[in-house]
């Protein structure tokens, strides 16, 4: 189980935001004297899609808002989600669709903006089972978590696809239990978020693995991004406007220095995944950002799509309109 970071790396990650050790552009960093201590919660355990907040933190992007960024595991987006709601933490990074969710049932809490906006949502297995489309899943068995948006979108998803429900057997598996199912082979593939696991798959098992976006077939949900209390909007709008400001130009200048992001994580994480299958999550999560816009700056259309199909899909109840579930004031073209 990944941990906390320890009071020693905290230190050293403030170092290095203060002084500009991290990289070329110390002229960034500003003083931590007198700045404000925020954490940020992440959704999972670290892994590579995370590696732009730790690249943030080490060339100072933080520390030049004014911003002392203390970064957290954490787990499951849900969880994350509680967290801000319950001011535990200042910031949660969390998947669009469990924010969704949290909103409907009443936890003050806002998108402050989407950055996956190609969803990871996916059907993973081996490249040996011969899958190429979602009609070769036929007779297949898939394994998935009830409760989570994949697990309530797949049925429509297979549907949208040509294919009954009764086509596929889908067996309930926790999420922590989803890749061991894959692996020891109990399952023929596995719903899940592509770009954190496939690495992780493959580094286990030696073998390759291939996936069906959920995306790439007709069915886009947005992913992850940045979540805060709405108490903390009212409150204090700088400090948000600030985070995200950081938050932004950590994911554009990770986005062109993927490197530099992996080494960032490597040294100032704990626990975190091995360089190499680090290297590849961060890969596969980029192209996700999407190309029409900064980081983070999302449409109504795309969550529109998104609020409708939790609706027909996920009982959302009383769906409303995106403004109910997401902030497009703080996430900014720059």
């Amino acid at each position: 189980m990944k941990r906390t970071a320890t009071a020693l790396l905290l230190s050293t990650a403030l170092l290095f935001a203060a002084t500009g050790c991290g990289g070329d552009d110390s002229s960034d960093a500003g003083s931590d004297g007198g700045n404000k201590s925020v954490t940020l919660t992440l959704n999972w355990v670290p892994y590579g899609e995370h590696a732009p907040f730790y690249y943030g933190l080490k060339k100072g992007y933080y520390a030049a808002e004014g911003i002392d960024l203390k970064i957290q595991p954490g787990n499951g987006s849900g969880n994350t989600i509680k967290q801000v709601a319950q001011k535990q933490t200042e910031f949660g990074w969390a998947d669009s669709p469990a924010l969704l969710k949290s909103v409907a049932s009443g936890m003050p809490v806002r998108s402050l903006g989407s950055y996956l906006e190609k969803g990871p949502a996916s059907v993973e297995f081996f490249a040996d089972k011969n899958i190429k489309t979602p009609a070769d899943l036929k007779g297949k068995t898939v394994g998935g978590t009830p409760g989570d948006a994949l697990y309530a979108t797949f049925p429509a998803w297979l549907e949208k696809n040509g294919l009954k429900q009764s086509d596929v057997k889908v067996v309930n598996v926790d999420a922590a239990g989803k890749i061991a199912a894959l692996a020891e082979g109990k399952v023929d593939a596995i719903m899940g978020f592509f770009h954190d696991q496939a690495p992780t798959i493959e580094n286990k098992t030696g073998k390759k693995v291939e996936v069906l976006l959920f995306a790439d077939y007709g069915m886009n949900l947005l992913g992850t991004g940045l979540v805060a209390n709405t108490e903390t909007l009212e409150k204090d709008p700088e400090l948000a406007r600030k985070f995200v400001r950081a938050t932004q130009k950590s994911w554009t200048e990770a986005a062109k220095d993927a490197p530099g992001a992996v080494s960032a994580m490597s040294e100032l994480a704990e626990n975190e995944p091995p360089a190499e299958v680090l290297t590849k999550q961060l890969a596969l999560a980029l192209p996700l950002i999407g190309t029409d816009a900064a980081p983070g700056v999302n449409t109504d259309a795309q969550w529109s799509e998104t609020v409708d199909l939790m609706a027909r899909y996920a009982e959302l109840k009383n769906p409303g309109a995106p403004t109910a579930y997401w902030d497009a004031s703080y996430a900014t073209q720059g």
